[in-house]
């Protein structure tokens, strides 16, 4: 079971206990928006299972970068719509098809979050690759 509390602080902010340690979240300077979150945990998501993978598939890249973007919807509750994750990777050489392997199958398989968005908006992704 995860469990986390968000003691609030006082105006528009919480002061959240999470199994990594203590995040402030709200709208005040220096704290982090819930529905951000959500993004950063799609991102941490699928990226901890592409990396994981590359790193078995010994098709591992200098640099990895992943950007998400999404929409939000105009009625409330707002939620959001139309997200992309984009997997950027930096390297001299690639191994294409593990990469592509790899995100695949965080895509598909075990990333609890991109499913979870699933659930409720279109969500998409790209692969760029830069040759440094």
């Amino acid at each position: 079971m995860h469990k986390i509390k968000a003691k609030w602080k006082g105006n528009m902010l919480f002061e959240n206990e999470t199994p990594g340690g203590k995040i402030l979240v709200g709208s005040e300077e220096g704290s982090f928006g819930p529905k951000a979150l959500m993004l950063d945990a799609l991102a941490g998501c699928t990226g901890l299972d592409v990396v994981s993978l590359l790193k078995k598939m010994r098709a591992e890249v200098a640099e990895f970068l992943i950007e998400v973007t999404a929409d939000l919807t105009e009625e409330h509750p707002k939620m959001y719509k139309n997200v992309l994750v984009h997997y950027i990777f930096t390297d001299k050489e690639f191994k294409k098809d593990k990469i592509e392997k790899a995100v695949n199958l965080s895509v598909d398989r075990y990333c609890g979050v991109y499913e979870m968005f699933r659930g409720f908006t279109d969500i998409n992704f790209k692969i760029t690759y830069y040759e440094k």
